[in-house]
């Protein structure tokens, strides 16, 4: 079920061993090739349907909408290969020993027993068994050693002793051993595969938003196509109601846009020409026409999907070990089994059929199913709880090290304040008109990013205002303030470093310039050929859960430092309202990055908080990078957390996910790793000769399947930390 997977000729899939269907031939420019793909389960006959089920082997992959479909089925054939185990173990537990010595049942066979529960086994272990024997050919074929390698060894030495021991006419057999053991690791692993895939949902959820056709506008005409058929430059019309098919540009028309289900940002955004819109979010109102600018893989959807998946199939550093640990543990295990059938039967000199019950239960207990579970089903659990509530975390790693943070910093603008200033206050000098100078600052910030533009651009809607059409010679000097020539005059503005910097003197507008800043504001100096004219004071917004979310960080024992490029007399005002007591101000884009290296040379795992545009390098510096209110490449690409809603409370909810997240891991590994440690000599005989305790192989697969469960069971009890973050 890899669709990615093509060969120029017939065969198994490499992934999967799945057969390879044929498909058309496949024009391209210079030659003519003949492709195979996957065939489509949904319309296999019987037989097809049972091959697929018996060429699967653990450990496919699962990603992408072929593997998530390849779990489904998955999970749902290892559900039916359980069941038909359990219902034919059932009979042979009640006519093996351990229902007819230890039970005291008696029932009647219609063969000799042994033959009887031979007929009984034979199914479970060619059927139900086959996808660890199936597994371990692809493992020793690729030379690795894994789980399956041990359980396959398990099933094989109690199933082919037993038929040796009925093929000698000996009434005693283990084919109880072998069937329980294939039913409780069935059942282990259908449990672990509900656990993953339930995590998927979610994601499958995502890409069921995207509406399967689409209205484009193409030789003036409308038509309705296949929303996979839509090119990069088409242009697409939304009407009311309608779902936005790709990532794109407003090009005519306004609306209001609601894209909660993709960013979780509650309020419909309303979207004017140059907006961008984001495929899977619903068109409330108005109609408009938009140039489609990403398609495919390449949409903030399909990102936000594949960024969940990569961290689910990522591996946490706990885990690497593990895996490390439980290949050397198949050899320990296979040879432990080895070394206990010398002991009981060359040193001992015990009955061969006594020593092959210890020596069989070693085995089967030692087996690191568990071990393989220990991480990765708290990763799936944990990263599909943080994609639910849109915290998207980038792999493992980085979910391990989200519960180690001890210093975060805060970028102010877009994190802890709203990130859209309003203008407060205009002071100008004598002779100057306010609607003057923030025609000229609006003419020149009007080419600029700056949040400060958007503000000065809409008080100069707000007066009714025109912008001046003569604008020469911009130039944005990052993070200080901008220069132009609007109408014949040389104009600078930024702050008031920038005009130091460029020899400029405040003049009278210095104790205002003061006052502004004393009540916290923001401000931009004009000033026309080298004299200060006028001032513009604006005000952004805290954020309604600011405030909380520094104080509850601030109880975890974690140091908050805020970094802004805003002046040190403002900064300290909105860091005071906060409860902020580290302040980083006046601090370029690019010199961000040296303000968390040097948290970090003071011994702190550090954290950066930003928008993901700006603060690119800072976040790429970080322990770990948090973009907040993400929709851009650069947050994907660069930070290693990415909190989709604008809700600085989403940091306190990342770090409780991990810090359970973790906890689980730790509690799975202990777990694992202590069963395994104290089960093997117990199974090996320790206890037999001063206390007669014996494990008897059916009874070792009983426990090494319940670790398992164990341990994906714990996993998922992960889920109970959700009201922690609901309640945050």
């Amino acid at each position: 079920m890899h669709s990615e997977v093509v060969s120029d000729k017939p065969g198994a899939c490499p992934k999967c061993g799945m057969t390879l269907v044929k498909k058309e031939r496949i024009k391209t420019k210079d030659i003519v090739q003949a492709g195979h793909v996957m065939e489509n389960p949904s319309k296999m006959n019987f037989w097809r349907k049972f091959k697929m089920s018996m060429s699967m082997t653990m450990g496919m992959d699962h990603t992408g909408l072929a593997g998530r479909e390849m779990a489904r089925l998955m999970e749902i054939d290892i559900r039916n290969k359980f069941f038909f185990s359990l219902i034919l173990t059932l009979p042979i537990i009640l006519y093996s020993p351990l229902g007819t010595e230890f039970l005291k049942l008696n029932f009647p066979s219609p063969l000799p027993l042994p033959w009887f529960l031979f007929i009984l086994t034979t199914p479970v272990f060619f059927y139900s068994g086959w996808i660890f024997l199936y597994s371990t050919y692809f493992a020793l074929k690729n030379k690795t050693l894994n789980m399956a390698v041990l359980i396959a060894v398990g099933i094989t030495a109690a199933y082919g002793f037993s038929v040796l021991l009925t093929l000698i006419g000996s009434a005693d057999s283990y084919y109880e051993a072998a069937a329980m053991l294939i039913t409780f690791v069935l059942f282990g692993h259908w449990m672990e595969m509900k656990s993953r895939r339930g995590t998927t949902d979610a994601l499958q959820a995502l890409f069921n938003l995207v509406p399967p056709q689409a209205r484009v506008f193409k030789d003036g005409k409308e038509s309705m196509i296949s929303t996979s058929e839509i090119k990069l430059g088409d242009i697409i019309i939304l009407k009311p109601g309608d779902k936005v098919p790709v990532d794109g540009e407003i090009i005519e028309g306004e609306t209001a846009i609601d894209e909660s289900l993709v960013t979780g940002e509650s309020i419909p955004t309303v979207k004017q020409i140059g907006d961008s819109v984001i495929g899977g979010s619903i068109n409330i109102a108005g109609s408009v026409k938009f140039k489609a600018t990403k398609i495919g893989k390449d949409t903030v959807l399909a990102q936000i999907v594949r960024m969940v998946e990569e961290a689910q199939n990522s591996k946490a550093p706990g885990q690497r070990i593990a895996d490390r640990f439980a290949k050397y543990l198949v050899i320990l295990a296979v040879g432990s089994g080895f070394l206990v059938f010398i002991i009981w039967y060359f040193i001992a000199g015990s009955h061969p059929l006594l020593a092959l019950s210890f020596a069989i239960a070693t085995i089967v207990i030692a087996c690191p199913d568990a071990l393989g579970l220990a991480t990765p089903t708290a990763v799936a659990v944990g990263t599909g709880l943080g994609a639910k509530h849109n915290i998207l975390i980038k792999d493992a790693q980085t979910l391990e090290q989200v519960s180690k943070i001890q210093a975060i910093v805060l970028d102010k603008t877009g994190t802890l304040t709203e990130g859209k200033p309003k203008v407060t206050d205009v002071a100008t000098v004598d002779g100057f008109d306010a609607n003057e100078a923030l025609r000229i600052v609006g003419a020149a910030e009007a080419k600029s990013s700056h949040p400060l533009a958007g503000a000065v651009l809409d008080e100069i809607k707000n007066r009714g205002l025109t912008l001046p059409d003569s604008v020469e010679k911009f130039i944005n000097l990052s993070g200080l303030g901008v220069k132009a020539i609007v109408e014949n005059k040389q104009a600078l503005i930024g702050t008031v470093k920038l005009m130091k910097e460029s020899s400029v003197d405040l003049g009278v507008l210095e104790q205002k310039i003061n006052e502004f800043l004393e009540r916290g504001e923001t401000i931009m100096i004009l000033a026309i050929d080298g004299i200060v004219k006028a001032v513009i004071g604006a005000a952004d917004p805290i954020k309604p859960n600011g405030i909380k979310a520094v104080e509850r960080l601030k109880k975890l024992g974690i140091e908050i430092a805020m970094i802004t490029g805003d002046n040190k007399m403002t900064a300290e005002k909105v860091a005071g309202k906060i409860g902020i007591e580290r302040v980083f101000a006046e601090v370029l884009p690019e010199d961000k990055a040296s303000y968390i290296k040097k948290l970090q040379q003071e011994g702190k795992f550090t954290a950066m908080v930003g928008d993901g545009v700006n603060d690119a390098p800072a976040l790429a510096q970080a322990d770990v990078g948090i973009a907040i209110g993400a929709g851009t490449d650069v947050a994907i690409e660069t930070a290693k957390v990415v909190l989709m809603k604008s809700d600085p409370l989403d940091i306190l909810r990342a770090i409780t996910l991990s810090k359970a997240t973790v906890r689980k891991m730790k509690q799975n590994l202990f777990w694992a790793s202590i069963y395994n440690v104290l089960a093997i000599p117990i199974a090996g005989g320790i206890l037999y000769p001063s206390f007669g305790i014996m494990l008897r192989p059916e009874f070792a697969a009983l426990l090494m399947s319940v670790s398992s469960i164990i341990v994906a069971t714990n996993a998922v009890l992960l889920k109970r930390v959700e009201k922690d973050l609901v309640t945050v």
